[in-house]
């Protein structure tokens, strides 16, 4: 233990500075002749500006310290003692003189921790001592020797206290004596797992800290606890021991009203409200603290309640949840630190638990309305009452934090140049952030956008934190330049509709901080630019004299600051500037040698768009807010004047009027769309989208208006860089976010236009591309993020929806002219080969899976099947995946045939078909095959391509006629009517497409080397298909035992399964077979249960059966039975507005979950939400972070309770049947987009169902084996079957 005590006459002016921080003003007091701090007690703020102190915080802080330290000490000295009160006994304090108090030794003292990474600069952790009379910074041979004091534990005292006195209660209660208190009157403080020592506190008073006792009242009892007090100027701390670095107990000396001893070794501390007992070690110890708080608090204001004029005026105040604590304490954010209180009466007499140093501080978001206050010593977790209030404390203290570690000296002095205390991108007031190598002085949001430049082009720094970087020199070339003449460098040519303002949105700043540091858009050129070598010719002059502006657009528009000078002694601009004594000049390049300019910078000055100007009357609707669906009639329609002026379209009720009924100026405008003919009422109409979510319909009579109106409007909100555009006969041109495959962080701006099925495309900083729609390999919609996914060859595009309404016109365009435009090939959707996607799909999928099916191409499928192929590709070809067990060989190979049989103009076109077919009867081989050559070349592109895969294709079959029993003869006698469209009734076409086949290789000049590969790859797939089909039915069926409403002996079924069957056509099997009626109220279905794990699943209706019984284990099976409850769920999802649901459920999962600490094998308590897309768990209804999160299409739902899971497997459980049935419904309807049940029915799916013939086709078969004289013979018959023609 150890306790200073001593006269102010002794204090040095060195050590009273260093305890206020402010050491650097030594010599400045040295020089005026003032040594102690007894000679300063009449200093006022003149004289502090004549010895060069002018900063008004720093005249603040030593004035208010003379003011606490020696307040009106005169006139107190002959003030009345004060009366004691009844209750008390007052002592009279003893004489302060001026002798030195022993000191601890240095052993005893524990060691001070390191300065955090937050501490204050030129603020040196210092020993705890008083500043009446400091210790020196190091032991010298002279300095006084130090006493040890030993400090024994005290024994417990049974003296009485009054009950109006308030003894300071400990959180420690006597283990015979229960607590009387429901909350705590200290805030507890867990030590931390490793040691801590105190934070370097910083000094600003005198300092007084001892070990003594704090007395507190149990029923009556006296206890005294052993706490370790400190003593500042403006509180009187205690700690559980040296070692914590925050106390559990605080009070303010502001309300201290006296200070006295009270019998053996004890003293009072006495506040209007409260009394605070202590009791020392010694006599000695006793009457140290006395003197010393009798010191600290004699002359000074006292105060009964907490007032807004006090040092502590709160930046923000209220009650905070401590989580641990279980109770909210009163919190209060005061300029750079956080008191916690018990309560706000508590706060209001000056009586706390603790305070927080901010400059050691961090605040960090956790939860919905928790955040984490972080420092080196504890996590303070606090809970706010709500979620918006906890936004305003973490702004409250991070404004702290910020207060902690600022200084505005460098503000002040910037902002003295009057253009400088303006934003230089919005021009908000008082900015605190600067790009010190561009100049400009910036407000907090514009900064954040110029740190997303990168540091190679703007270095942001802040005027208020980044102390070290503001040298003299920096700031004085900001003085020099300020932000009014920087600008009329980088802002000379800004177009008034891309200006800032502080209201501006975070994407309208970025997007001109980009164009103006980044592009360079608007600068004023230098009369140089474009010639490098003139340019650093002028750099090395300029930087010879003082006009660092010249420097500065030299520097912006080229010229290399590290260019050679040609002088050996000053070989870089640089050493030039500093040989001339330029040191402004200096500052500018050192901190632009590694900016990066040349390349980023854009070529062309910005030029403001052409004045277009138009006016005339034109229909409108009322604006809306959603996309136009209907056909609007002319009666919807309104007449108006509408003018095109100053880049501003505007409309008026009529002609005469002045002022307009609306207007859109050209910034506004984001997509300008083209309406087909006659779409509305009035033939030509367009549509205008704004920023504002806004669709704005127009509409005349006149094509050549109509044109004209279109063509003015785009070239006034298109911008230069995108005018190629403007020559397009455009159906939808404007703005979107993009990105791309190789960028993927961030989103560039393009102007898009779309023109049939091409997309023209120019994003900033390239040029103009092409995406033809049509040949892409992916167009999707995620539509969580709102982007539309374009994936062609080597690259993918990602256009986000910055506007949902305009987005939302710009997929359904796109999606649009990506399908299939017509009934001609170059219409269809195309692969990059230029080959029909249809075509391609097919092929691929009997080469995989129809090679060796009996009679290919011969045998018919089944027609609504065909009809329903060939429908789902002319939609959207490119989404339909051709999988085996869901689509049969049959049906597509039908669905080819039906495609080319009914393509407008042929494969082999209208005008050389004839051609074509008469080729045939060349006798010579060789001038056949150049023939044949010849018309090939002269056939379209497409069609060249398309031919040239089917011949391939064909080729491949009659390869391997062994196993289809589809020789060369049968392949031409299907495809010759088929391609040339004829009517079958000679075999002329059949010998174009034998002769096609049989010289495929010399007639394609096809690689031999590649079409061995090809055939050898073919083999491979036949020898694989007969491995995996030998426990199949020689048809590829299989076959399944199917039970009816039980799994019994007698209710068993045996049924084939065809790849096309769906859960419903099986139901109506079984149930024919039983001969049992569906009655109306009935709801059969289909079953998969699990007798292992005791659980099932209900197939919906149109769900393939063959797939599942693939994944079928040895324990499932296939059950038919009534669903009793899916009459409850229809109605229940008839009742709901969106398919959508949230509630409590409970969650198991056998294996453990990381991070959520669930043990295995039992249920928790879970929030769940199940929406369009996903089912999200949430650990509570307040969490706003779901602790897992399933795609809602990827699950599989199962009813019933199981025994035992395995991973990754997991259930739910609800309370009540009904609550299941809702979510279950909820799945069901989720999973297949509303349709949960038949509208009609099984009856209705009894009707419509088809099963596949057993006999080959619905047509009159041709032979598959005999001579070539019987085929022959039976191509009559074919082609006067009526069915042919649809084959």
């Amino acid at each position: 233990m150890w306790v200073l005590a001593h006269s102010e006459s002794c204090v040095n002016v060195w050590d009273w500075l260093c305890l206020l921080r402010l050491e650097q003003y030594s010599e400045a007091f040295r020089g005026a002749g003032l040594a102690t701090l007894q000679q300063c007690r009449n200093l006022t703020p003149d004289q502090l500006e004549r010895m060069g102190i002018t900063l008004p915080g720093h005249q603040r802080r030593i004035l208010a310290s003379l003011n606490k330290t020696h307040g009106n000490r005169d006139a107190h000295s002959h003030r009345e003692k004060p009366v004691p009160r009844e209750r008390t006994k007052f002592r009279s304090g003893a004489p302060v003189d001026c002798q030195p108090s022993p000191l601890v030794s240095p052993t005893s003292d524990t060691a001070l921790p390191p300065v955090p990474p937050r501490s204050i600069p030129n603020c040196p952790p210092q020993r705890f001592t008083s500043s009446l009379c400091p210790s020196p910074p190091a032991q010298t041979p002279g300095s006084p020797k130090t006493e040890t004091h030993a400090v024994t534990a005290p024994a417990l005292s049974n003296r009485p206290v009054s009950p109006s006195s308030t003894p300071i209660q400990a959180p420690l209660h006597h283990p015979d004596i229960p607590s009387t208190q429901t909350r705590p009157q200290t805030l507890a403080i867990q030590p931390s797992a490793q040691h801590l020592s105190p934070p370097p506190v910083p000094q600003r008073c005198p300092f007084f800290k001892m070990c003594v006792s704090v007395c507190f009242l149990v029923h009556r009892a006296l206890y005294y606890q052993r706490r370790w007090v400190k003593l500042d100027v403006d509180y009187l701390r205690y700690f559980d021991n040296d070692k914590e670095v925050y106390s559990k107990g605080i009070i303010s000396t502001a309300f201290i009203t006296n200070v006295t001893s009270v019998g053996e070794l004890k003293f009072e501390v006495v506040t209007n409200n409260r009394t605070f007992i202590f009791r020392s070690e010694s006599e000695a110890d006793r009457n140290n603290w006395v003197t010393v708080l009798q010191d600290c608090t004699r002359g000074r204001h006292r105060r009964s309640t907490m007032s807004p004029g006090s040092p502590l005026t709160p930046d923000y105040q209220g009650y905070l949840e401590l989580r641990g604590l279980r109770s909210k304490l009163y919190t209060v954010v005061a300029l750079d630190k956080v008191f916690l209180y018990k309560n706000m009466d508590d706060y209001r007499i000056g009586v706390g638990i603790t305070s927080i140093e901010m400059n050691v501080g961090n605040v960090k978001d956790t939860d919905r309305r928790s955040f984490d206050l972080t420092t080196p010593y504890r996590i303070f977790s606090f809970i706010a009452e709500s979620e918006q209030l906890k936004d305003q404390w973490v702004d409250a203290m991070r404004n702290a934090i910020g207060e902690a570690l600022s200084n505005s000296e460098v503000a002040e002095k910037i902002w003295a140049e009057p253009s400088n205390s303006s934003c230089a991108d919005c021009g908000a007031s008082k900015p605190e952030w600067a790009a010190i190598n561009l100049c400009v002085v910036v407000c907090k949001r514009c900064a954040g956008e110029h740190r997303g430049l990168g540091p190679s082009i703007s270095k942001v720094r802040s005027l208020k934190m980044d102390r070290k970087v503001w040298t003299e020199e920096l700031i004085q070339v900001f003085l020099l330049l300020g932000n009014e003449r920087v600008n009329s460098f980088w802002a000379a040519n800004v177009p008034p509709s891309e200006a800032l303002t502080p209201s501006s949105c975070s994407d309208d700043r970025r997007r001109f901080i980009t164009n103006k540091y980044r592009q360079g858009k608007y600068r004023k050129y230098h009369p140089l630019y474009g010639n490098q070598k003139e340019l650093n010719n002028a750099l090395c002059i300029n930087v010879q004299c003082s006009d660092v502006l010249e420097t500065l657009s030299l520097i912006f528009c080229g010229a290399d600051v590290n260019c050679s000078t040609g002088m050996a002694s000053c070989p870089s601009p640089l050493s030039l500037a500093n040989a001339h004594s330029q040191p402004l000049q200096a500052e500018l390049i050192s901190h632009n040698l590694n900016t990066e300019v040349g390349e980023a910078m854009d070529p062309v000055s910005y030029q403001p768009p052409p004045c277009v100007s138009h006016n005339g009357f034109l229909f409108k609707t009322a604006s809306m807010a959603r996309a136009v669906t209907e056909r609007k009639a002319k009666e919807e329609f309104s007449r108006r004047w509408c003018t095109l002026n100053d880049g501003t379209f505007s409309y008026y009720e009529s002609d005469r009027n002045a002022n307009p009924n609306g207007s859109l100026k050209s910034s506004e405008i984001v997509c300008l769309a083209v309406d087909s003919p006659e779409k509305h009422g009035y033939d030509c109409t367009f549509e205008l989208y704004s920023e504002s979510e806004r669709l704005y319909l127009f509409g005349t009579d006149d094509p050549d208006s109509h044109k004209q109106w279109v063509k003015s409007i785009a070239k006034n909100f298109i911008p230069a860089s995108a005018e190629p555009l403007l020559r397009l006969n455009f159906e939808r041109i404007g703005r979107l976010k993009c990105k791309d495959g190789l960028n993927l962080q961030t989103s560039k701006v393009g102007w898009f236009a779309l023109v049939g099925s091409t997309l023209h495309a120019y994003v900033e900083n390239s040029k103009g591309e092409e995406i033809h729609l049509r040949k892409l390999n992916e167009l999707s919609i995620q539509q969580d993020n709102e982007v539309l996914v374009l994936v062609e060859r080597g690259r993918t595009l990602y256009i986000e929806g910055e506007r949902k309404l305009d987005f939302s016109g710009w997929c359904g365009a796109i999606q649009a002219a990506a399908g299939s435009g017509g009934d001609t090939l170059s219409q269809q959707q195309l692969t990059e080969t230029d080959i029909p996607v249809i075509v391609h799909s097919c092929i691929g999928y009997i080469t995989q899976c129809g090679l060796t099916s009996e009679g290919i191409y011969r045998k018919s499928g089944v027609n609504s099947r065909v009809a329903a192929l060939c429908e789902r590709f002319r939609r959207d070809a490119r989404s339909l995946c051709l999988k085996e067990g869901e689509h049969q060989v049959d049906d597509v190979s039908n669905t080819l045939k039906r495609f080319f049989r009914e393509l407008e103009e042929g494969l082999f076109t209208s005008e050389d078909a004839s051609n074509w077919l008469s080729a045939t009867a060349i006798q010579d081989e060789s001038a056949k095959i150049s023939q044949y050559q010849l018309l090939l070349n002269r056939l379209p592109r497409v069609n060249k391509a398309t031919l040239q895969a089917l011949i391939n294709h064909l080729y491949c079959v009659q390869r391997f006629s062994e196993l289809s029993q589809m020789n060369l003869h049968n392949l031409a006698i299907v495809f010759g009517p088929t391609l040339f469209q004829t009517d079958g009734k000679d075999y002329t076409a059949g010998r174009a497409i034998e002769d096609l086949i049989q010289h495929y290789t010399l007639i394609f000049e096809v690689d031999e080397q590649q079409l061995k590969k090809q055939l050898e790859e073919i083999k491979v797939i036949i020898k694989v298909r007969e491995k995996l089909n030998t426990n199949t039915e020689p048809g590829g069926h299989f076959i399944c035992t199917v039970y009816l409403e039980e799994k019994k002996g007698k209710a068993e079924q045996h049924v084939k399964i065809p790849g096309s069957m769906t859960a419903a056509e099986l139901t109506c099997e079984v149930l024919d077979r039983r001969n049992i009626p569906v009655e109306a109220n009935e709801y059969w279905s289909c079953w998969e249960v699990s007798d292992k794990e005791e659980m099932e699943r209900l197939l919906h209706y149109q769900e393939r059966v063959l797939p599942i019984l693939h994944s079928f284990g040895t324990d499932s099976h296939l059950l038919i039975k009534k669903h009793l409850a899916i009459q409850a769920m229809v109605l229940f999802l008839a009742s709901k507005v969106d398919a959508s649901k949230h509630g409590m459920m409970k969650f198991r999962e056998e294996r453990s979950l990381l991070g959520l600490g669930l043990p295995s094998g039992s249920f928790h308590d879970r929030y769940f939400i199940l929406n369009s897309t996903s089912l999200r768990m949430y650990k509570e209804v307040r969490s706003n972070r779901p602790e897992r999160d399933w795609p809602v299409k990827n699950l599989k739902v199962y009813l019933g309770v199981k025994k035992r899971l395995r991973p990754p497997t997991w259930y739910l459980c609800c309370d009540t049947q009904s609550e299941m049935r809702e979510w279950y419904a909820t799945f069901l309807s989720i999973q297949n987009d509303g349709d949960v049940w038949p509208v009609n029915g099984l009856q209705q799916t009894r009707v419509s169902r088809v099963l596949p013939d057993t006999h080959h086709g619905n047509v009159s078969l041709i032979p598959l084996r005999g001579s070539e004289n019987e085929m022959r013979n039976s191509v009559a018959a074919f082609s006067q079957d009526p069915l042919s023609k649809n084959v």
